[in-house]
């Protein structure tokens, strides 16, 4: 028997398949189109149809598949039934408060186990590092056009009472101790002004801190790009380059980041931290200036505490769905349904 892993997203499903010796039986990418914008009742199709391809391209059956793990954009309460606002990807009116996990369990005939996917990522990483078993806590950070994230305590995910624990992105941050923030106000699309992902998320540096550096640097080339959001992208590739500006740019990511991670240190003391996301699949050099700052941005550590991990989250296109199997995996093994 096995369990299937879903990562849904605003306009692909990607698939895998894990038995019960914990291997994977899809390596890379398995995708299928989406269609979310169309509403449910097509989505769901749509995921029941990709997931046949799935099953026939590792060589296996449905009738093998034992249980599902689904994960999606948030917000979404625990069993998987989005706010009654919708899901940020999916506009379709019809997706408020839509149970997905209770309809997609109808079409398919198998149990299905809800992740929000940053907490679905989360696990994954912390899977890879540490194994199914207990005992070692891990926090998550991907960066993306928001920030997703999640806690794995003790080999589990922490969902909180309604679902909505490892929101690690509406985490208030000190970001006034940030240097290059001065008269900047990072209001983030949840109402919050200075939580980690008005700091740290491609949204930000569209909406707040490229047009805050523009001002210290005239006549940049980025200020000479009348469509925001093909600037924003482009801050990343010049930064590679050594751009000082769009350095300057991921130099608030970074330290904002490092502030988040003092928070948790002193909270969890985990064993890890695990980032993923656009900003650390770059250059080697990129990167580990990255990070580097981000030490810098946590502070003095307690001598004990100094040696936490900071790791890149493995898999990044897939960890979505491998997250989801695994937490299929657990469902299935307590049921005894392998």
């Amino acid at each position: 028997m096995l369990v299937a892993g879903i990562d849904l997203g605003g306009t692909a499903v990607n698939y895998t398949l894990l038995n019960n010796d914990e291997k994977f039986l899809i390596e890379g990418l398995c995708e299928h189109p989406a269609r979310s914008t169309e509403g449910p009742g097509i989505c769901l199709a749509q995921i029941a149809d990709g997931l046949k391809i799935a099953v026939d391209k590792a060589g296996v059956s449905l009738g093998d598949v034992a249980v599902v793990g689904l994960d999606t954009p948030g917000p979404a309460s625990a069993t998987g039934v989005l706010s009654a606002k919708g899901s940020t990807n999916f506009v379709h009116a019809d997706w408020a408060s839509f149970d997905m996990c209770g309809n997609l369990s109808r079409i398919l005939g198998k149990p299905v186990l809800y992740l929000n996917d940053g907490n679905a990522a989360a696990l994954w990483g912390h899977f890879h590092l540490f194994g199914a078993g207990k005992g070692t806590t891990s926090i998550s950070c991907i960066i993306g056009t928001g920030h997703g994230g999640g806690i794995i305590m003790d080999g589990s995910v922490v969902k909180g009472r309604k679902g909505f624990g490892g929101e690690l992105g509406h985490v208030l941050i000190p970001w006034h101790m940030i240097p290059g923030t001065e008269g900047m106000e990072p209001l983030c699309n949840c109402g919050r002004v200075g939580d980690l992902e008005s700091l740290c998320s491609l949204t930000s540096i569209r909406r707040h801190t490229l047009p805050h550096f523009l001002k210290a640097y005239p006549g940049h080339e980025l200020g000479k790009i009348e469509d925001p959001h093909k600037a924003a992208y482009a801050v990343r590739t010049l930064a590679e380059k050594g751009d000082p500006m769009c350095r300057d740019i991921f130099r608030v990511q970074a330290r904002a980041l490092g502030l988040f991670f003092d928070q948790m240190v002193n909270t969890f003391d985990p064993d890890a931290f695990i980032v993923g996301g656009g900003v650390v699949e770059t250059g080697d050099e990129f990167r580990n200036w990255f990070l580097e700052e981000v030490h810098i941005g946590m502070g003095v550590q307690r001598e004990e505490q100094a040696d936490i991990p900071i790791h890149i989250m493995p898999n990044g296109d897939t960890a979505g769905a491998r997250g989801a199997a695994i937490e299929a995996l657990r469902f299935a093994r307590e049921s005894n349904l392998m």
